[in-house]
Order: structure tokens, then sequence, then C-alpha cells
């Protein structure tokens, strides 16, 4: 059973004048299809990707300008990936509001990354249909903005040591030097305390891992070295 419908104002901080119009973005094509609905959610899907694509853009150009359209290019699509968008609907909660037919409720439809994109899209959809570019637009952004306050750095989250390594070798003609610096804990249960430098850079990372600590290691120096040159990311 979906949440009640008057709560979801409070999760999205938005409040919508047409319930009709709210009910059919909620509304997936397998509830549709159980019930013998004429509508579902999809024609708002694809309005709101359209909309957050605008969105994201409009943001990037803003943000960054100096950066190529290569590297706004990739910081939108990972903005703008369905991972991204379907963990967005999970820090909103959307999944308590879904209509889904039997079939994808036992499924666990309303946790699926697919149907939660598709969801948050279709809201993103019908608060433009019903408000308009610039109301959804400001409403999109504080979202994403409470999220990703600079938006460059969830590149950083695809494979870090290799975007590290890539711009130092076409940089700096160097490789990052990874090391060691303390392994604290019980054998069972460790923590690994690893630096990575190059060019006179540094920064640290810790994880259970060797691995894992080299890898936020490297996301932590990319984020000081993007700080003075977004260009990392063309």
């Amino acid at each position: 059973m979906a949440e009640d419908i008057e709560k979801l104002k409070y999760r999205i901080n938005y409040q919508f004048k047409d319930r009709n119009l709210l009910r059919e973005a909620l509304t997936h094509r397998s509830y549709a299809a159980e019930h013998n609905l004429q509508y579902d959610n999809q024609r708002l899907e694809f309005l709101g990707d359209a909309v957050t694509g605008l969105v994201l853009s409009d943001w990037l150009f803003s943000e960054y300008p100096s950066m190529r359209e290569g590297g706004m290019t990739k910081i939108r699509a990972s903005l703008a990936c369905q991972s991204t968008l379907a963990d967005i609907a999970r820090r909103l909660g959307l999944g308590d509001f879904i209509l889904l037919g039997n079939g994808e409720i036992d499924s666990g439809g309303a946790d699926r990354d697919s149907t939660l994109c598709d969801l948050i899209e279709a809201v993103i959809g019908a608060v433009y249909e019903e408000d308009g570019y610039e109301s959804v637009r400001k409403w999109l952004m504080a979202i994403y903005k409470g999220i990703f306050p600079d938006p460059s750095q969830c590149l950083s989250g695809e494979n870090p040591k290799g975007m590290l390594q890539e711009y130092s070798q076409r940089l700096w003609n160097q490789t990052p030097v990874y090391s060691v610096v303390s392994v604290e804990g019980p054998e069972h249960n460790p923590n690994f305390l690893v630096s990575v430098s190059v060019n006179n850079c540094e920064a640290q990372g810790s994880a259970v891992s060797r691995k894992t600590a080299e890898i936020q290691a490297a996301k932590n120096l990319l984020k000081v070295i993007a700080a003075a040159d977004p260009s990392i990311f063309n």
C-alpha cells in the first residue's frame, strides 16, 4: 500500500496544486494495467528526462565557465544516470508513494533502480508541467546542490585511481605514488591509512583494506587538484 499522497509534500518540499497530475506521476504502468487506467507515468517520465538534462546543462554552464564541452557532458551524464536519479529518489522517499501492481510489489519494484529513476523523472516532469521551467529549476537545484555541492566531484567516484593516473601523466608525465602510512586495529578488522602523492600534491585515505584506502586517497587528491584546475574533467 502506497503512503498517503498528502505526506509527499513534506518529503520533496513541493506541494502540487493538481492532484491528478501528481497521481499520474506516481502511477507505474503495472498499476495502470491492473486497474484499467488510461494513464501511467511514462509520458511525464519522458518529459522529466528532457527537463533534467536542461536544468543540469544550465547549472554546469554557469558553475564552470572555463570547462570545455566534453567535461560538462561527462558530469551531466553522471548526475543524470539511472543510479544517481534512483539514489535521489530514495533520499526523498519516493518509493513509499509509488502505485505499483501486485506483481511489482511482490518483486520489490518500489526499490528497483529503473523504477525509481522513472519515478523521479515523472515527478520532475509533473513539476515542470504544473509550474514551468523556473520553478522546476529552483526546486531541482535545491535537491542536487544538497547532495552534490561540487558536481564535478561526482566523476571521481567512477574510477578515481585511473582518473588520477591519467591526469598526472598527461599534465606532469608522472604517476601517483601510494604508500601505507599506518595500519591500526585488530587483525580481523584493520584500518589502513594510505597516502598518495604526485607533483608535490598529497592526500590520504583510510579504509578496512589497502585497496579501498588507496581509492579513497585518490578521490581526495582529485578534489584537491580539481579545486585548483577544473579542466581535470575535460
